[in-house]
């Protein structure tokens, strides 16, 4: 297993950087290629150790990724997995949204041990997609069928909703507060969910048929949103219920994945461009970071302190952003 040295990390980070911009960030960029069997990353979350873990959906596997040695383990996660999301919960373990086991799936991060927690039989096929743990230890997750749902690690107890607008439930995240909510992909919304009462209240977005894919939290608890059919990335303030929408450079953009980072820095994927995004919300400025690799199809991004790191499913590589 292979990645980058410290100078060739910074070399690809000059010729990603825009050219001679005055409020574009210094950003080094390091890739790591993926073997075979453990390749076409869905999703990527890295722990707070630095570990960072990968869905390799083709695979029916959880990849672990240590990024001093570029070394990775591969964890069999069951017969039909098909896993979509990763995060880290609050115990430091990785949690999967699989899809193909129709589960929500814990791996330990010691042992290795991967314990699955299935969704009813009547609930079947939701194609799972993302997940977020709420203030209480719980862990929300969407599915494209139709559905949203939550389940208690402590007790085990799962509830599987219907969303109020049928197939669509996509990305979803927690705000500091603990408020959560998703977004709809086929029903071009989002929705706060209310994690006492277990109702989803649909938001609706300014920008009709925007094909809201994702959905983050920055710091103030304001939600940002990745169309995929405007090609806009957009907030929403719950504080005064106000949108407001930045569309992102190109002539079509579709904007996949959305991240903000501990910074309230905005990152997106966008496909038409095949480039990853920086935006600062302060001077309402994108930067843009196109990979040299065709199609690298970046579908999410995660980071923690001083570290943005997307899946390129096209190309079998992670990438880290760093600020210099």
């Amino acid at each position: 297993m292979s990645h980058l040295s410290g100078a060739a990390a910074v070399a690809i980070a000059l010729s990603f950087l825009m050219p001679a911009a005055a409020v574009a960030a210094e950003v080094s960029v390091q890739v790591f290629a993926l073997p075979p069997g453990g390749g076409r990353p869905h999703d990527v979350a890295v722990g707070a150790d630095g570990i960072v873990w990968y869905t390799a959906q083709r695979d029916g596997k959880l990849g672990r990724l240590d990024p001093a040695d570029g070394k990775v383990d591969l964890i069999a996660l069951g017969e039909g997995s098909a896993p979509h999301g990763v995060i880290i919960g609050p115990d430091g373990a990785p949690w999967i949204t699989d899809g193909g086991l129709n589960a929500i799936v814990r791996v330990d991060p010691k042992t290795r041990e991967v314990r699955a927690w299935k969704l009813p039989k009547e609930r079947g096929s939701a194609n799972l997609n993302t997940a977020s743990f709420d203030g209480r230890g719980r862990i929300w997750f969407t599915g494209q069928n139709g559905i949203y749902g939550r389940l208690d690690p402590a007790t085990g107890g799962m509830k599987v909703l219907d969303a109020p607008r049928g197939r669509g439930p996509y990305g979803i995240t927690t705000t500091p507060s603990g408020d959560v909510y998703y977004a709809s992909l086929a029903g071009n919304h989002i929705a706060r969910i209310d994690v006492a009462t277990d109702a989803a209240t649909v938001l609706e977005p300014p920008t009709r048929e925007q094909g809201a894919r994702r959905v983050w939290s920055d710091s103030r608890g304001r939600i940002w949103v990745s169309e995929w059919r405007s090609g806009q990335l957009s907030r929403y303030d719950p504080a005064t219920g106000a949108w407001k929408s930045w569309k992102a450079p190109g002539e079509r953009p579709q904007v996949y994945a959305v991240y903000v980072d501990p910074d309230d820095v905005v990152w997106a994927s966008e496909w038409s461009a095949n480039a990853v995004l920086r935006f600062d919300p302060q001077t309402e400025r994108f930067q843009a970071f196109p990979s040299e690799r065709p199609g690298a199809n970046v579908r999410q991004i995660l980071g923690r302190q001083g570290e943005v790191w997307v899946p390129e499913s096209g190309a079998d590589r992670l990438v880290v952003f760093r600020k210099i």
